[in-house]
């Protein structure tokens, strides 16, 4: 039973459900008219709002546990106004790689993965006991090196139980296995980071004749796609995996899974007439013709790079049935599966649906490698470029109000891979992994300490004043 205060006209459960609808300017007026709704607020109000205003943030997951809801909201604000000012602290994860490779990142709660090459580099997230202490920490751990040196092409963590170490990894000779990453021994984590030798003894029964492009994973669905458009699904709860396979016949570079959809699904990204079609799954099978097709308005044929879900924050609400794409023009298209707004079809095929927005950097026309969505208040969505190691943002809510930064180290390469928290951006290019931080706490030790670089490094890093992010340059996409 709720003890109420002298003198307060409503009842403080009924204040209780009127904080489920206020923000956080609301809810601070509320605490200042006296010490019991004070105490209201500090014990429900503020995990209320957390409720309603989920960040999603893998490297975060394990301090917000321990951070009281205050301090989780303390950190949000800072981070989302730092969102607005376009400031971080820029830092990379290494130094650069000897030779060019074409990497791809995977993030869970506990580990960041980079797998370049015949390598998977191991980053631990470390634990932060409270917001004073500084933002959780991201370490080098070590690396796991495949024995017979194939190159790997593709990566997603797949359930293991929620350890976490866990991932099927498919190779450019078209084979697919699972892999188990061993945690590194405490004695030789503390001393020097090493590389474990690891083999390829765990097929996941599939074997595609060429490059397997890309691996994405969706409760126990795997979808894999080959270079030349092989798209297979797979129930990895059964016994008998492979669920069904569609050909579609053409070159095929990214695909996207999603089961908690309405109508479960899938999207493939390709260089052809079509270049990102919609294809619906059933329990039984994956459908081989598509229910959706998705229209750049353009007559030209182009292709689609990347595939991701869509700001959670967005305007037209948190749904599953937008999905955001990079394109070869450069171009970065919203599509709503919901939407009636249609160019007229070829008759026995779906009518195209036209995208709702689109976003593009008018001082670059170069493809767009990837896309990934998150950030400040949710909204913000981030693109990769082709070339000179780029990073694009913007917030759905001002969509002509871009800006764009180059990688730590401002390298000619496409930045390969992207993933975007509620405060973090981890990107890697042919070079090295990296990461912007927009949240409060970043010290020297939150991310790897590199030592000054030898003459064969040729790095060409230089460190701010303040000691803790490198030096990037940074541009408005304002023509004015």
């Amino acid at each position: 039973m709720t003890v109420e205060a002298a003198g307060l006209i409503l009842p403080s459960d009924v204040l209780i459900i009127i904080m489920e609808n206020l923000g956080i300017e609301d809810l601070i007026n509320l605490s200042y008219t006296c010490k019991f709704v004070k105490l209201l607020v500090h014990d429900f109000g503020w995990s209320l709002y957390l409720k309603h205003n989920v960040r999603s943030s893998f490297t975060l997951q394990l301090a917000r546990r321990s951070w009281s809801s205050f301090d989780q909201i303390r950190y949000d604000v800072t981070s989302d106004r730092w969102w607005t000012q376009a400031k971080f602290n820029a830092r990379p994860l290494s130094h650069p790689w000897r030779s060019k490779l074409q990497p791809i990142i995977v993030l869970s709660a506990s580990v960041l993965l980079v797998a370049a090459g015949h390598t998977i580099f191991a980053y631990h997230i470390s634990d932060s006991a409270s917001l004073d202490d500084g933002a959780p920490g991201v370490l080098y751990e070590g690396s796991y090196s495949f024995t017979d040196q194939r190159e790997i092409t593709s990566i997603t963590f797949i359930p293991d139980g929620h350890l976490e170490r866990t991932v099927a990894v498919g190779f450019a000779d078209g084979h697919i296995h699972r892999v188990f990453l061993p945690h590194f021994q405490q004695e030789q984590f503390n001393n020097k980071p090493l590389t474990l030798n690891i083999n390829r003894d765990s097929p996941l029964g599939l074997r595609i004749v060429d490059i397997v492009e890309s691996l994405k994973c969706s409760d126990d669905m795997l979808l894999s796609l080959s270079a030349f458009g092989t798209a297979s699904l797979s129930n990895l709860s059964s016994d008998s995996p492979l669920v069904s396979t569609v050909n579609l016949d053409c070159r095929s570079w990214s695909s996207f899974i999603c089961t908690s959809s309405s109508t479960p699904f899938t999207a493939f990204g390709t260089t052809s007439a079509n270049p990102l079609v919609v294809h619906a799954v059933t329990p039984s099978s994956l459908s081989p013709a598509p229910f959706a097709i998705l229209h750049p308005t353009r007559e030209r044929s182009t292709a689609v790079y990347d595939i991701t879900d869509a700001p959670p924050s967005a305007p037209w609400g948190s749904s599953k049935q937008v999905i955001v794409s990079g394109w070869y023009d450069g171009v970065v298209r919203v599509h709503d599966m919901r939407s009636g707004w249609r160019d007229s079809g070829v008759t026995g095929s779906p009518a195209p649906l036209r995208p709702m927005l689109t976003f593009r950097d008018p001082w670059s026309d170069e493809p767009i490698y990837s896309v990934s969505c998150g950030g400040g208040s949710s909204s913000f969505v981030a693109a990769g470029t082709a070339r000179h190691s780029v990073v694009a943002f913007w917030d759905v809510r001002r969509p002509t109000e871009g800006w764009s930064v180059h990688a730590p180290g401002n390298d000619s390469s496409p930045v390969y891979s992207l993933i975007l928290e509620s405060s973090r951006v981890f990107g890697v290019t042919q070079s090295r992994p990296f990461v912007l931080d927009f949240g409060p706490g970043v010290t020297k030790e939150t991310y790897p300490f590199l030592p000054a670089s030898t003459r064969s490094q040729h790095d060409t890093l230089k460190l701010k004043q303040n000691g803790v992010g490198y030096c990037v340059t940074q541009y408005n996409h304002s023509r004015t």
